[in-house]
């Protein structure tokens, strides 16, 4: 009789590898042998410093190849002695699994590699599964899940679709699949003015008005109110800044920052002009000089309602109960990369302590992701 892989053990023991972003820290090391042991070809795909591993069982190229997407690292786990089982003990007390990446996301790699292992040893398909594994999602993902995915086109590697295993759900296992994600992108203003005494400010030029003035602005616009599968884009101001601890002085130059998440209303590249256009309003008004550099992470995707998602559907509510609700909310996820491979979707555990102390989830939940998976790779190969 063939041996099932616990998720569970698996976790624990990935969760004990250190691997905030950068630091591999064992977690591929120990995926690769596990993996490596039930058959699966592996290829450390490593770049710019970051650890990656692409694992295939199956045939190069098959056209029905089902692809699992995932991340070891890890945020930093802040005070420690904050914590009430260490960040990287991979504790198991009455049930609750605790540790730093306990639920984003080393649980949800851990329940689609013993899935694909399970799956393989139990009912060989026809066709291939892969998994492309990241060290740096939580970083910049420079070289990341792009390197894992240049290295498959280089090499002839692909995949016919994908799931992410991000933990997707806000309450209760199977309430949500991701179908998209809005984008992402933050500009960073520099406003220059003439440093002077605050008792003679006709002899100044303060900068700090203008800044007001287009912070203000910018927060008080309405991009858009939603479309067809996306809520409405956000505008948030995350810092102002002088660097001015003196009352009686007008500062030379001050500075600010805004972070967008935008809908499919919108691409980087038009709101980059829109921030342009209001930097340069803002300057031509008050007389200062206004810098403006702008980040896109990424750009808004959707992956429409249609077979992916039905699959992945159906699989969660076989074994919840609970029919998901198809969301492009949240953050980004590296979902924004695989995108432009294969279809992709997101689902994975309830994501309630993610990057908090005390991150934790508990083992019954990481059991049904695993059952979950299978499922979905038994009616993708059915």
């Amino acid at each position: 009789m063939t041996t099932s892989l616990d998720p569970v053990h698996l976790t624990r023991n990935l969760i004990r590898c250190a691997s905030v972003t950068p630091a591999e820290g064992g977690a591929l090391v120990l995926l690769e042998d596990v993996l490596s042991g039930a058959g699966f070809t592996c290829t450390r795909v490593d770049r710019g410093g970051v650890a990656n591993l692409f694992a295939r069982w199956g045939d190069k190229g098959h056209a029905k190849t089902f692809g699992f997407n995932g991340h070891t690292d890890v945020v930093p786990p802040g005070d420690e002695t904050a914590w009430t089982h260490a960040p990287f003990s991979g504790d198991l007390e009455n049930g609750i699994l605790w540790g730093r990446g306990a639920t984003d996301m080393k649980s949800g790699v851990a329940a689609f590699a013993a899935a694909a292992v399970d799956f393989v040893r139990q009912t060989p398909p026809d066709g291939a599964i892969v998994l492309a594994i990241t060290g740096d999602e939580e970083g910049d993902a420079v070289d990341g899940t792009t390197a894992l995915l240049d290295w498959m086109g280089e090499a002839g590697e692909a995949m016919s679709a994908c799931l992410v295993g991000e933990p997707t759900c806000p309450e209760n296992m199977g309430d949500m699949i991701k179908i998209g994600r809005r984008g992402s992108m933050t500009g960073w203003f520099r406003v220059t003015g003439v440093q002077g005494h605050s008792a003679y400010p006709h002899r100044a030029k303060n900068p700090l008005p203008a800044l007001a003035r287009l912070v203000d602005r910018l927060a008080s616009h309405e991009l858009d109110q939603g479309s067809a599968h996306f809520d409405a884009s956000t505008l948030a101001v995350v810092t102002m800044d002088t660097g001015n601890p003196a009352t009686n002085v007008i500062p030379a130059e001050c500075s600010a920052a805004v972070n967008i998440r935008f809908n499919d209303l919108h691409s980087g590249a038009s709101l980059s002009k829109w921030l342009e256009e209001e930097a340069d309003r803002a300057a031509a008004e008050f007389g200062v000089g206004i810098e403006l550099k702008v980040k896109i992470s990424g750009e808004s995707f959707l992956t429409p309602p249609g077979p992916l998602s039905d699959l992945v559907a159906r699989a969660v509510e076989a074994e919840t109960g609970r029919s998901p609700v198809l969301s492009t909310s949240g953050g980004t996820s590296d979902a924004r990369f695989v995108k432009d491979h294969c279809p992709v979707v997101e689902f994975g555990l309830v994501g309630k302590t993610m990057h908090q102390v005390d991150e934790h989830v508990p083992a019954e939940q990481i059991e049904q992701l695993k059952t979950i998976y299978k499922r979905i790779l038994t009616d993708f190969f059915a």
